[in-house]
């Protein structure tokens, strides 16, 4: 790897640890604030709460998993963006209606800034030895059709 692609590396371990670390700190302790959360009305599926929670939560384990071997998880980088980006999205348009409070809408924000480090580490963790050997494989196989 190169200087830079190590870097990248860094980079990513860094944006996906604290991701993860943040982002269970936030919602593990809403297993415990059902009722406090949802006192009038009630919440009429709390399955659908729970079920948002434990994916959410798995995401959270998935970010700590890129965090130690970004290289490798890389593809599974687009998958988190959607996980960042559905979430402040959906948050930001429900706050232009008034269906959600501004506390959460700076949660959103910070995961949609979480997903733009996302971005910025699939961008920086490609590993340019393939890059260069994808080439050297297009120009030999060329090669070696012409007869050359």
């Amino acid at each position: 790897m190169t200087a830079d692609s190590s870097e990248g590396v860094r980079f990513a371990r860094r944006v996906f640890g604290v991701a993860g670390i943040y982002g269970l700190l936030i919602l593990l302790p809403q297993y415990f604030l059902e009722t406090s959360l949802f006192q009038r009305p009630p919440i009429r599926h709390p399955e659908h709460f729970y079920g948002f929670l434990g994916v959410a939560v798995a995401w959270q384990v998935a970010f700590l998993l890129i965090a130690r071997d970004p290289v490798r998880l890389r593809p599974v980088m687009l998958a988190g963006l959607l996980e960042k980006f559905s979430f402040g999205t959906a948050v930001g348009v429900l706050y232009v209606r008034g269906r959600v409070a501004a506390p959460t809408l700076a949660f959103a924000v910070i995961d949609a800034m979480l997903g733009v480090l996302f971005i910025t580490s699939y961008l920086r963790t490609r590993d340019r030895r393939l890059i260069g050997r994808e080439a050297d494989s297009r120009s030999d196989s060329g090669s070696s059709e012409t007869g050359t």
